[in-house]
């Protein structure tokens, strides 16, 4: 399905001075999304961005808005985070951090809730933080790895998986939802959603191009496959998705100066002439150091940007510059009065705090740097890209 937006001249009203102010976006894409969540103090923002994108989805098969349990999620990753980790004799990762795919699983085998049947708050307060809980956790683990009987009881996992439920809550047998009774199984099943429909992408130098590829950084607990594409594809698939209809899973750093979740944006500054893109050159140059310096770090207009192609890409990935430190959901696509390309992303920290109501504006640039995987319906890419990738 092609989806055709109007092109529509949007000026970003700011007070005089302030950030944004200079800025004239033009929306290409814009993609219904479900409405903005706030992950508080816990590090699982891969489940919320994911479930966002799922939302997305089940609103481009035409379904109605869902609102999905990101904590059921949560609770079931938690659980079989430490089973891989007795598995590997405590040399893997287990933490509240995740990947995109971790939900994709994690319905697959326990099935979904809706979010009023699992708030997943069971610890005396209204207020989302896992750092008790994973702590413990971690002792629990460690206590089972360690085990001076030599030889593990089959029941610790009953046990593991009790102490979780203690802090977010019982797994729901049965529901009812909006009149009918289900199971977790049974509901994930009429969503309607075809799990391996899904792909995840990444772009690095390091790793044959078009191969699947296990992506080595230490949220990847399941050795989830990849498909690795240049940068240039890469982008190329994002823009075909949300040109198309279908909205884009973001897995990236957000560690950058650059990034200004308050602002709205997530910019890629640079003042080195022989780095700029979409810039007038010779009017930056003649600027005062000190000019230069304030433009760069005022966010009130649009700034030259980067130059980023494969190779600066792995070497900020080889000294760990570029770590997947956060997820979003990309739902538009707009351009800036200079032609540069921004990419409307939802986050998951509230709608308080952020200029366009939990929403950031994304350079192009910003994101063939930052970007570490993305996750998309598999028809989202183009077809000459699903061919190279056997799809």
């Amino acid at each position: 399905m092609v989806v055709l937006f109007s092109v529509i001249s949007t000026t970003l009203f700011a007070q005089k001075g302030g950030p944004r102010s200079g800025y004239k976006f033009t929306t290409v894409a814009d993609l219904k999304a479900t409405p903005v969540k706030n992950q508080q103090s816990v590090g699982t923002c891969w489940d919320y961005a994911a479930l966002s994108f799922l939302e997305s989805e089940l609103l481009r098969k035409g379904k109605p808005v869902y609102d999905l349990a990101e904590l059921y999620v949560a609770k079931n990753v938690y659980f079989e985070k430490g089973l891989r980790y007795i598995q590997f004799h405590g040399k893997t990762n287990f933490s509240e951090g995740g990947q995109a795919h971790d939900v994709l699983y994690a319905i697959g085998k326990y099935g979904i809730v809706p979010e009023d049947v699992y708030p997943g708050l069971q610890y005396g307060r209204d207020f989302h933080i896992h750092a008790e809980m994973v702590a413990a956790l971690q002792g629990i683990l460690d206590g089972v790895n360690k085990n001076p009987n030599r030889q593990i009881t089959p029941v610790w996992t009953k046990g593991f998986m009790r102490y979780i439920e203690a802090y977010l809550g019982d797994t729901p047998e049965t529901f009812t939802y909006e009149g009918k009774e289900y199971t977790p199984q049974s509901f994930a099943k009429s969503l309607d959603l075809n799990l391996d429909d899904y792909v995840e992408l990444t772009s690095f130098e390091a790793f044959p191009f078009y191969k699947s590829i296990v992506l080595p950084i230490p949220d990847n607990w399941l050795h989830g496959q990849y498909y690795n594409l240049p940068i240039d594809e890469l982008m190329e698939v994002i823009n075909n998705a949300l040109k198309n209809g279908y909205s884009v899973c973001w897995d990236g750093d957000v560690s950058h100066n650059g990034f200004s979740h308050p602002s709205g944006l997530a910019i890629l500054p640079t003042d080195n002439p022989e780095e700029m893109i979409n810039a007038e050159i010779d009017k930056w140059t003649t600027l005062s150091e000190k000019e230069r310096k304030s433009k760069l770090q005022s966010f009130e207009s649009p700034v030259p940007e980067m130059k980023v192609d494969d190779a600066k890409r792995q070497f900020t990935f080889n000294n760990r510059q570029t770590t997947d430190d956060h997820l979003m959901h990309i739902t538009g696509l707009l351009k800036d009065q200079n032609g540069t390309l921004y990419y409307k992303t939802k986050n998951s920290w509230g709608d308080e705090r952020s200029e366009f109501g939990g929403y950031l504006y994304m350079s192009e640039p910003f994101c063939r740097l930052q970007t570490v995987a993305i996750m998309v319906h598999k028809d989202a890419i183009p077809k000459a890209l699903r061919k190279k990738l056997g799809l």
